[in-house]
């Protein structure tokens, strides 16, 4: 007899999942990140979840700028630092401005695996570097060391900037009326406040507001890779001021004209006159002998 067959369904596996995702895993032993589904899950900007795995996933010494990850990522500017200040606001990144013995100050950006003040420590201090040995020469005394220079202080965030109230108006109007032009040249309240010093000296060697316009708008390049405003004071302190118009000559008073010598048909005497005829003496003594015969 042949085998029996039930027609009855056969019964579903009950750890499977009907609908939704289905994960594949793969343990993965290299080349892998680790991120806490708070980070991977958080509610928002997708942007913002994929920068913060893309930092996670970059060695120590790695840049993070946004010029650096405007270059990884498709999209612009904006958006990645909205990303960077929502990371940093939610305690996942930190940047910190720090001066380096010699003056310079750079930014050193902290990411964190989960937000700040949830982890056990704070991040490591910047490592010093070792003052270099000097050889000693035998047959001299060696000279004690001087004492290390401690190196100054980090500024701190909040650095007093610039006010707009103290701008001068008219430097002001130009910077902001610069989006008229080109929609991409809006500037915030502090960026206008320090670009302002250089248009009102502009505006004071003489050239106009139009002219300051197109100089600042001019074949400017299709993709900003940092702030336009960086542009702008780049323009504006390389371009060289305009030589101050010199002043007018006053108007040229005009001599008379000088006449020619003529030779008294008289006295024969030279003297000056626009045509031939007598002297201003034989003139006279003409004039006089006239009036004598008529008397």
């Amino acid at each position: 007899m042949a085998d029996p067959q039930s027609n009855a369904p056969l019964c579903a596996d009950a750890g499977a999942p009907t609908t939704g995702v289905t994960h594949v895993r793969t343990r993965l032993t290299a080349d892998f990140t680790v991120l806490s589904n708070a980070l991977a899950q958080r509610r928002g900007s997708a942007v913002t979840v994929g920068v913060a795995a893309y930092i996670a996933s970059l060695p120590d010494g790695s840049p993070v700028t946004i010029t650096a990850l405007c270059e990884h990522f498709s999209e612009g500017e904006i958006l990645i630092s909205r990303a960077l200040r929502e990371l940093e606001s939610a305690g996942y990144l930190e940047r910190r401005r720090e001066r380096t013995p010699t003056g310079q100050v750079r930014t050193r950006t902290y990411s964190y695996d989960v937000p700040r003040g949830e982890g056990p420590d704070d991040p490591p201090e910047p490592p010093r570097p070792r003052p270099r040995k000097r050889p000693t020469i035998p047959g001299t005394r060696r000279e004690a060391a001087p004492a290390p220079v401690p190196a100054p202080a980090p500024e701190e965030p909040g650095s007093p900037a610039p006010a707009l109230a103290d701008a001068a108006p008219d430097a002001v109007a130009v910077l902001t009326a610069l989006r008229r032009v080109d929609p991409r040249l809006v500037l915030s309240a502090q960026e206008v406040a320090r670009l302002a010093p250089a248009v009102a000296e502009w505006l004071a060697a003489g050239v106009g507001p139009r002219e300051i316009t197109e100089l600042l708008t001019v074949r400017l390049p299709d993709r900003f890779r940092a702030r336009p405003a960086s542009v702008l004071a780049f323009r504006l302190r390389e371009t060289p001021l305009p030589l101050a118009s010199p002043a007018p000559l006053p108007p040229s008073v005009e001599r008379p004209a000088v006449l020619p010598f003529q030779t008294c048909d008289g006295c024969e005497r030279a003297f000056r006159a626009p045509e031939p005829g007598h002297c201003r003496t034989c003139r006279d003594r003409l004039a006089g002998e006239c009036l004598r015969a008529a008397g």
